[in-house]
């Protein structure tokens, strides 16, 4: 059963599985936006500017978040109102990353059936190394439902 608004916590915590970043994923992920930028498909380019190999893009971590996160929780999401993030550390071929996200503000629309959930997030690898933070803010269903 979907969780409501109100059943939702200031302070609740919430971590999702892993999934494992693959050449595949930054290969494709460069085919569908257009951005074939060197550090993400020129190993020599990434060992030049300091990655070592090369390297996934931002946006390629913000969109594997969003799916960690609907895995996460069981709200009842209308919509995905606004997001920050924070590209504080590179994502490599091979890295598993999960979301981890705290709930930090709830407030009822004034206007609207649902409430206004702000979380903090950090996307972090497989050694616990933050590669992404920032926030994400979501319409949750409230109890009535939406009209």
């Amino acid at each position: 059963m979907p969780v409501e608004f109100e059943r939702i916590q200031l302070g609740e915590r919430h971590v999702s599985s892993r999934i494992t970043i693959t050449e595949s994923h930054i290969v494709t992920f460069a085919g569908l936006t257009g951005d074939f930028n060197p550090l993400h498909m020129d190993e020599v380019a990434a060992r030049e500017n300091g990655y070592g190999q090369r390297i996934a893009h931002g946006m390629l971590g913000h969109a594997v978040s969003t799916g960690l996160r609907s895995g996460i929780d069981d709200w009842d999401i209308v919509a995905f109102l606004e997001t920050r993030r924070r590209f504080v550390a590179p994502i490599l071929a091979g890295d598993s990353v999960r979301y981890e996200a705290e709930v930090l503000e709830l407030r009822p629309s004034r206007s609207k059936p649902f409430g206004v959930v702000k979380v903090s997030m950090q996307l972090r690898n497989q050694d616990g190394v933050t590669v992404q933070d920032g926030e994400d803010v979501f319409a949750v269903a409230m109890g009535g439902g939406v009209a």
